[in-house]
């Protein structure tokens, strides 16, 4: 089976732009047979923690599922970093599992951010289980905890996908954080035996620069597909899983 990992330029906090992208690359992978793709963090709207009003940039789960209703007859299952807005009126750092038009759940994630941050902390960690395969995400700092991936892979997790903005103010940016993801997908990968999809943005934007961390790597830890530096890049890899 294929999976994938989108690679989108980054955008101004609260720009749609990406989204045109995402269901172009959508139609793109479900005509190339893919099943899973993975798309960076909070890329419908950007991180909140740079939104001058992060209300404005939350949504629910529904609207996520409507940005992506053009497609929602494909065989494709997509995984989308997004804002959330609860129920309760907190907001989320949240991935939503969109499969075969239908939403598959959604993930919030565990570890906000290394310091302050407006986003609440998530609680749980499902498997999802779509086209055939079992799998967790872990979105972005989540990926640094093991347990959290170890946990997923006790409970069937075939593949980590883990949705990523590395974008920081230009002063602070460096090419290290791409080494460092590289290195903590390996990690991931070889401790738990999973393939792992990482799916960064890139570029700079609004003050902010990323320079891209997307990659799959193999549950022996081999990093088989990586991004180019800066810019839009869609990884598609053939990988031998036992379906389920």
């Amino acid at each position: 089976m294929k999976i994938a990992a989108l690679q989108t330029p980054l955008a101004s906090v609260g720009s749609g732009d990406g989204l045109a992208l995402i269901r172009r690359r959508m139609e793109q992978c479900e005509a190339e047979g893919v099943a899973i793709l993975c798309c960076p963090e909070a890329v419908a709207g950007g991180l909140a923690d740079y939104a001058p009003d992060p209300l404005q940039i939350a949504v629910t789960p529904s609207a996520v599922l409507a940005w992506l209703s053009p497609m929602a007859n494909t065989r494709l299952t997509t995984v989308v970093g997004f804002t959330e807005l609860g129920t309760d009126g907190s907001i989320y750092n949240s991935a939503a599992v969109v499969s075969r038009g239908a939403l598959a759940g959604v993930y919030r994630k565990r570890h906000p951010a290394i310091r302050r941050s407006v986003y609440s902390a998530g609680g749980d960690s499902p498997v999802f289980h779509a086209s055939g395969v079992h799998f967790g995400v872990l979105i972005c700092y989540d990926s640094t905890f093991p347990e959290l991936a170890a946990d997923l892979a006790s409970r069937g997790a075939q593949v980590l996908f883990v949705p990523t903005n590395n974008a920081l103010p230009e002063a602070k940016a460096s090419t290290e954080l791409v080494a460092a993801a590289r290195a903590c997908d390996v990690a991931l990968a070889t401790e738990n035996g999973c393939w792992v999809v990482r799916a960064d943005v890139a570029g700079v934007a609004g003050g902010l620069r990323s320079d891209g961390s997307s990659a799959i790597t193999s549950p022996a830890g081999k990093t088989v597909s990586t991004a180019r530096a800066l810019v839009e890049d869609l990884l598609v890899v053939e990988i031998g899983l036992t379906t389920a």
